[in-house]
Parts: structure tokens; C-alpha cells; sequence
């Protein structure tokens, strides 16, 4: 059964939003301002928010920044996820992950199938797990925001939802680093 269970509390959970991009301002950046809206309107905390440029290495220091934050449990970008020279972010990001969320990408497709067709296949959306932190990265499109934390993410970050939920296994996610596997 899916749904949310009212008897369970929510618990607000900590975002950080990396919008990627060489020409965004804070002034123009929808799609940064569409997350943070959504991640506040939930009930989470945006703990920060930063624009860097279309570079691998400033996006990967960006995000190792993040990452080493107590309080940052998700990190989102948005931007560089098509085939153009400039578009890198998955470049940057997928070296740094130490376990790959593939369902995240076959999902999100899915859910944008519906919306956008087969102008689906010229994203390279991905996901995985820095240490303990979620990392989602998005296309740069508000549209695509939208779909991926109304279809996937605002569920997936609410400990209500059932059967099961990210903020449920967050306490157990540094076992692998435990082990070292």
C-alpha cells in the first residue's frame, strides 16, 4: 500500500540547491527558485544555495563542500545534464558517488515521458550517494524540477510516506562506509 501514514510524524530533512550554469543569476535562476520553493513549502530546511559555473571542478567542490556539512542531507543541482560541451554535471558528480541510484534516473524518465515525450532521452538525470548525503542531479528546466520533486522526491523525503522512504534508512546509510565496502 502506498500513501502517507498519519500517525508517523514528519521530520524535516536539510537541502542544499546547486543550479549549474554559466549565465544564471540569482535574479533569473527559476529553477533554483522552484526547488527552494518546494523543499520550504514542504516543511524542509534550505540550508544553502549556490550557482556555479558549467566546470567540473567547481561543481565537484561545490558539492564536496556540501557534503561535508552535518546538516546538508540532500543535495540538489539543476543544470548540465544534456550532451552539449558545456553540460557536465554528471561528469563532475558521478566519480564522487559511492553508491548510484539508477531507479532515480529510470523514474524520473518515466514521469517526464508523460510531460515532454521522447525529448526525455536528451537528459542524463542521475542520483546516488555521497557518504550519507542524497545527491539528485536534475536537468535545468523549472519543468523538469517540478516533475522530479513532485513525482519523486517530495514522497520520497516525507517519513509519512509508505511503504518505505528515504528518511527512514537516512540513520543507516554510513554502514557501507563502516565496513568499507
Amino acid at each position: 500500500m502506498t500513501g502517507v501514514d498519519d500517525t508517523r510524524p514528519f521530520i524535516p530533512v536539510g537541502f542544499a540547491v546547486l543550479t549549474v550554469s554559466d549565465t544564471r543569476t540569482p535574479e533569473d535562476d527559476r529553477s533554483g527558485d522552484t526547488l527552494a520553493g518546494r523543499i520550504s513549502e514542504a516543511g524542509h530546511r534550505l540550508i544553502a544555495r549556490a550557482i556555479a559555473p558549467d566546470d567540473r571542478q567547481a561543481i565537484a567542490a561545490q558539492v564536496r563542500a556540501w557534503t561535508a556539512q552535518a546538516d546538508v542531507d540532500v543535495i540538489i543541482t539543476t543544470g548540465g545534464t544534456g550532451f552539449t560541451g558545456r553540460d557536465v554535471t554528471p561528469e563532475a558528480l558521478e566519480p564522487l558517488f559511492d553508491k548510484r541510484m539508477d531507479g532515480f534516473s529510470a523514474v524520473f524518465h518515466r514521469i517526464s515521458q508523460d510531460k515532454i515525450g521522447t525529448s526525455t532521452v536528451q537528459s542524463r538525470a542521475t542520483a546516488g550517494l555521497i557518504g550519507t548525503t542524497f545527491v539528485f542531479v536534475l536537468p535545468g528546466s523549472p519543468g523538469a524540477c517540478k516533475d522530479a520533486w513532485d513525482g519523486i522526491l517530495k514522497a520520497q523525503f516525507d517519513y509519512r510516506h509508505m511503504p518505505c522512504n528515504f528518511v527512514e534508512i537516512m540513520p543507516r546509510l554510513d554502514e557501507h562506509l563502516k565496513r568499507g565496502a
